[in-house]
């Protein structure tokens, strides 16, 4: 038998150390999975908010580009960025609405797109996949985070009434602002929301206004649109040359397409239908929906007014690098056209805006993390908690702020290529989809979309290569992270909950009549009446079980080896004369401990279970068990029933022959 001193069970840690924990940890709960050592970790109820209150949420992050987008429609398609937004909204309504709103009816509970590819590779190659669009997703949020908190504090100091000391203190600001947002998330996600749905309100009243006065001022002013219309012909010549370079500086506009993915990763927070289940949330589906249509016609007529009054009414030169209107056209025409008491009212409505704008994006992460990496074993138990999330998050924001120095030009190609990778692997998903689901048309359409934000994406990648260096530092980081996670969590029980069939109840009560359970591990590919009887025979002898106690065979049948955490279900088999139990499950030693565990829950016996030793490099063995789920069984059961059960009194004993 295999033994070993450990010491006593760790305490609480101190009052105060429990009191932290309690409160980091107060939005899960902690649900005891029999007696199988580790608690089950699981959210609490979510709250469920109207439709249109998440769409504030997501729309703080999609409204609030309005603060810089009309600038940089400017800034790289010049007299032409009307022309060029035009391309933006026809993408925008008839590419990737259309795609999220199929990603809401296949993935109803905040998967995203990243679940339905996730579904068509199978093991670690999908295991893998998914990591790597999460760093892309990582990169699309906290840079939303980063950069929109980095543009506040651009329209903070620049405001002419600003304090002076805030002059040169831009990384400072922006890092107050980030710590306020974490803040709010440390309270809850009701309070995000309420925040969010005021700032928008304001935020679309104040720019409604702005935007009317531009365009009654083009109106009254006919020479404006003359003069722009002028400008365009000379510098391009005809209407289709005008298209053709529409076309190809959209990729630079990109930006004005974010929130797409933010709006199905909040799902979960929308209120459904009272008959709706977790099977077919059909009025969750259908709020979605709502949200998405609704969000992307608003932001579609807020972008091309406000393109084309700002090109029109703006100096070509106040958009360049240190003009008043750099990354803040629509608060230059405030203040110049409504005067300096009504601009600053309109900074001050962009300031919180964009700074809040981090709150959709962190309400993507708080979703789709706890959905993936624990369970891949890939993360803590902890990280299905929302606090230590949004201070880990913090951090990591905190130290791209750093990175950055606060500069919202050089955060924006990391940005862009985070959104467009998003959103093509989400058009790729629905193409798929509907490829398997046989429907024709919609395969066709969502192809050719998919080949367009395809294009759109690399364009920006070749012309903004910074933005793929900033992924690949967050794919390299949640790729170490996660492994590392993996090898820390392997000796875990890993089951979500054990069940014996009727025949493996019967067995097993019958096997303990005399106060003994003997359980030998057996082999799942050898299934023939002689290698039972054989490898009874052999363990009898070796191990010195007596002829009189009868034995039961185990059998794991590791099926994927790269999930995690699975429920079992112990069948019972007679095998000829034989007992046999089998069980499906990722990985050999730590199901062999949980069914034990749970057979002596159910008899009050101790069981005793008997191994050979593996044949090879225990090396070899170990790293086959952490990447195919067996290799040094008898060792590794015997540590994970260690860890389970701190009490050696309670702990089934295991032998090797």
């Amino acid at each position: 038998m295999v033994t070993a001193a450990e010491p006593d069970a760790p305490g609480d840690g101190g009052s105060a150390q429990h009191r932290l924990r309690s409160w980091l940890l107060a939005d899960i709960t902690e649900e005891p999975a029999g007696h199988l050592g580790p608690h089950r970790i699981a959210r609490k109820k979510e709250h469920r908010h109207s439709w249109w209150k998440v769409m504030c949420l997501t729309g703080v992050d999609y409204f609030s580009t309005l603060g810089y987008q009309p600038g940089i429609a400017a800034l790289a398609a010049g007299t032409l960025a009307p022309l060029a937004t035009v391309v933006l909204i026809l993408l925008t309504l008839f590419g990737a609405l259309p795609v999220y709103r199929r990603v809401a009816r296949e993935s109803p509970h905040g998967e995203g797109s990243i679940a339905m590819l996730e579904r068509l590779l199978p093991k670690w190659r999908g295991k893998i996949f998914v990591l790597v669009l999460l760093g892309f997703a990582a990169t699309d949020f906290l840079i939303t985070m980063t950069l929109s908190a980095a543009d506040a504090t651009a329209h903070l100091v620049e405001n002419p009434f600003a304090p002076t000391f805030l002059s040169g203190q831009t990384v400072v600001v922006t890092l107050v602002l980030l710590a306020l947002l974490s803040a709010v998330f440390l309270r809850g996600f009701t309070e995000a929301i309420g925040i969010a749905v005021g700032l928008v309100a304001v935020y679309l009243t104040l720019n409604l206004v702005v935007i009317g006065v531009g365009l009654w001022h083009i109106v009254t002013a006919p020479a404006l649109v003359t003069d722009w219309t002028r400008a365009m012909s000379t510098e391009h010549g005809n209407p289709a040359m005008m298209i053709l370079i529409a076309l190809i500086v959209f990729p630079k506009l990109a930006l004005g397409l974010s929130g797409f993915e933010t709006g199905v990763a909040v799902m979960p927070q929308i209120q459904g239908d009272s008959h709706d289940t977790e099977a077919e949330p059909e009025g969750r589906i259908r709020g979605t929906k709502r949200l998405l249509t609704t969000a992307a016609l608003i932001m579609s007529g807020f972008l091309l007014t406000s393109s084309l009054v700002t090109t029109i009414l703006i100096p070509e030169n106040e958009f360049q690098p240190g003009g008043a209107a750099n990354g803040r056209a629509l608060a230059f025409l405030a203040h110049d056209y409504l005067g300096q008491i009504f601009g600053t009212v309109y900074d001050l409505s962009t300031i919180l805006i964009l700074w809040f704008a981090g709150a959709s994006a962190m309400a993507g992460l708080l979703n789709l993390v706890p959905r993936y990496l624990p369970r891949y074993g890939m993360a803590p138990s902890w990280a299905r908690a929302v606090r230590p999330l949004v201070l880990v998050f913090s951090v990591i924001a905190i130290t791209v702020t750093f990175y950055f120095d606060a500069s919202v030009d050089a955060q924006s190609s990391a940005y862009a290529t985070g959104v467009l990778v998003l959103i093509s692997s989400a058009t790729v998903a629905v193409a798929l989809s509907a490829r398997k689901r046989g429907i024709r048309k919609l395969f066709v359409s969502f192809s050719f979309v998919a080949v367009l934000f395809v294009y759109t994406t690399i364009a920006n990648i070749i012309e903004r290569p910074d933005g793929v260096k900033v992924a690949s530092f967050f794919i390299a980081a949640i790729m170490v992270v996660s492994l590392l996670s993996r090898v820390s969590r392997a000796f875990e029980l890993r089951a979500t909950s054990v069940e014996f069939d009727d025949t493996a109840v019967q067995f097993i009560t019958e096997a303990t009549h005399r106060g003994y359970l003997a359980v030998v591990a057996h082999d799942a590919a050898h299934l023939s009446e002689k290698e039972y009887r054989v490898k009874e025979l052999q363990q009898r002898v070796q191990s010195n079980i007596p002829r009189g106690e009868s034995i039961i065979f185990m059998e794991v049948n590791v099926t994927d080896s790269s999930d995690f955490s699975t429920d079992l279900v112990v069948h019972g088999r007679r095998r000829g004369r034989h007992r046999v139990l089998r069980v499906d499950s990722p990985a050999v030693p730590n199901t062999i401990a949980a069914v034990l565990l749970k057979a002596r829950d159910l008899t009050g016996v101790i069981p005793d279970v008997y191994f050979e030793w593996s044949e090879g490099n225990p090396l070899t063995n170990l790293l086959r068990f952490l990447f195919i789920g067996e290799g040094e069984t008898a060792p590794v059961t015997r540590e994970v029933l260690r860890r389970a059960e701190p009490r050696r009194s309670r702990r089934p004993h295991v032998h090797v022959g």
